[in-house]
Formats: C-alpha cells, structure tokens, sequence
C-alpha cells in the first residue's frame, strides 16, 4: 500500500508550517471551515487556501466533504496524529522554559471528583498557599478527570483508581475506607463497629445519589442485598457534618475524614463485613513536563495523605 505522504517516502522535504498545522488542527477540532476560522480569529477563504497549499505540499486530501460533513481522510488521520505530537512538544518546551526563568513558581490546574475538594483539599490548598504564594494553584470539580487530564484541560488529576492508560502516569495516593459518623449522644457512639446492614434501619442523612461517595455507598449496599432510605439529603460536606452535630441522623463519609475531624460532638464507628473502600490515585499525561509547581504540589499532597494516615491511626 502506498505510503499517503508519497513525497516525504521519495526524499522530498515537506515545507509545512506552523500556522498551517494550527488551522489544520482547528478544523479537525470543528469539522467546519467556518467555525474553524472563527475560532482562530482569521477569514473562511484564508483557512481554505492554507489548507490547498498544505495538501498540495503533501500530494494528499486531508478531509472529505460528504454534503456539508468534513470528515478526514486516512492522510488526514495521520497527520492529525502527529500534528498533536507536535504542539504537545511544543507545549512541554513552552512549560519547561517558563519553569526555568520562574523557577519558584508557576501554575497548576487540578481537577477532583465533585465533594473531594471539601472532603480533602481546603486545609492542604491553605497551608500550600502560604507556604509556596509565588505557585498559582486552580482546583476544579468535574465528574470528567481522566478526559480533562488528557485532553490537557486540567494538569493532573485525582481520582478513583485504577486508571489504566498508557498515555497517562498514575501515582497511587491511599487506599480509602469509609465510616459511619454519628452524635455523641447516639446509642451507636460507644460502638468500636458494626455490620454494614445496619444502616437499613438508621436515620441517614447523605449526598444526593450523583455524588461519587453517596454512588459508592450505595453500590456497596445493594451488593449487600439493601438499600439506605436517605432522611434527609444534602449537597455539601458542611451541612452534612452539622446536621449529624445536631442529631439530625447519620453518615457515611471517608474515614481519613472523620478522624481529623476534631469535632468532639460527632463519633466515629467503623463499618464492617464489609468495610466500603475505593483506591484514590493521582493521574497525569505521561507526556507532560513535569515543572516545579507539579513537582512540589505532588510532593506536599502526598506528605498531607501520609500525615492525615499517621493522625488516623493514632486516633
């Protein structure tokens, strides 16, 4: 089968330019010439001509037209391919050299499930904050981590694992276990564990059932042969934790949680046969350059886990 870049098998120098590859890119982004011009701020008929000079470069049709759909052609495919390899190399260069003149800060994006930031990330956003203010850090929830990560909208990303992609560099963070918090004053409180079960007969008060912890909690119920019946049902972290404080019902939360908690009012009772848990792992793209503001985020993440383990044990 002949090779579609013909001329570049014969010997010949393929004189593509930059400007040329980024409307190329912009229309596979877009299938649409138009928008695609749009998008990168210049006329319909100066992309198409661009796209002509590129095609006629290669000796090969990028795209196909069937009625008003663009869809690319094998050449086009391939190209696309290593056009990306291209601007992501350029996007490492570009980020290796910012770390080089900046070499004490920098930016980072982070991206968690929805609830993690509340269940994990406000005191470690705090103290890194004060510790490294020149690192400009942006903490985003979406229920999308992986795709965010590769498709370079967000840094790195903290998720539920395993994630298996060889395009991505995944760290296991913790394994984590989820308990039961209850007042003070509940008959329960003075329990070290219970059974599982037992929550189909409690006042339980939860996240709605698309949070990730409440999703969790309730597959591991129903492989268990019940369901929890929610008395009361509310989006965040702190007015789940206050209605336990005041004996509204109780909860089922992450158990590195509930014991840095210092919260006198609210018990911790672990749960049993079985004990719900999930694998929390750091992923990001294995092609990414790796600055200083990552290195260091990494670095103190890991640090504030092992250190909310150790208070956790101890506890």
């Amino acid at each position: 089968m002949k090779h579609p870049f013909k001329d570049a098998r014969e010997g010949k120098v393929c004189r593509m330019e930059l400007k040329q590859l980024q409307y190329f890119m912009a229309i596979c982004e877009e299938l649409h010439f138009s928008r695609a011009a749009e998008k990168m701020g210049v006329s319909a008929p100066n992309v198409s001509q661009q796209i002509r000079r590129l095609e006629e470069e290669l000796g090969v049709l990028l795209f196909d037209r069937v009625g008003k759909t663009i869809i690319l052609t094998d050449a086009g495919a391939i190209l696309h391919e290593h056009a990306a390899a291209v601007f992501g190399h350029l996007q490492q260069a570009g980020d290796a050299i910012a770390d080089l003149k900046q070499m004490q800060g920098g930016s980072l994006s982070i991206g968690v499930l929805p609830g993690d930031a509340d269940l994990m990330f406000n005191a470690l956003l705090l103290d890194f904050h004060q510790t490294y203010p020149t690192i400009s850090l942006s903490l985003l929830e979406t229920m999308k981590v992986t795709e965010q990560v590769l498709d370079r909208s967000i840094d790195i990303g903290v998720t539920i694992g395993p994630v298996i992609d060889e395009r991505l560099t995944s760290i296991p963070l913790f394994h984590e276990e989820f308990s039961l918090a209850v007042h003070r004053d509940d008959p329960l409180a003075g329990e070290n564990f219970i059974p599982l079960n037992r929550l189909r007969s409690m006042n339980m008060v939860m996240f709605p059932p698309d949070h990730q912890c409440r999703k969790l909690i309730d597959r591991f119920c129903m492989d268990n042969g019940f369901a929890v019946q929610p008395h009361m049902l509310t989006t965040t972290l702190s007015s789940l934790l206050q209605m336990v404080q005041s004996g509204v019902g109780a909860c089922v939360l992450p158990r590195l949680l509930l014991d840095n908690l210092r919260n006198t009012e609210i018990k911790v009772v672990h749960l049993r046969n079985p004990t719900p848990s999930q694998d929390i792992c750091l992923i990001y793209r294995s092609d990414r350059f790796m600055g200083y503001a990552m290195r260091t985020f990494i670095k103190n993440l890991r640090a504030y886990i092992e250190a909310a383990i150790r208070h956790s044990k101890s506890s």
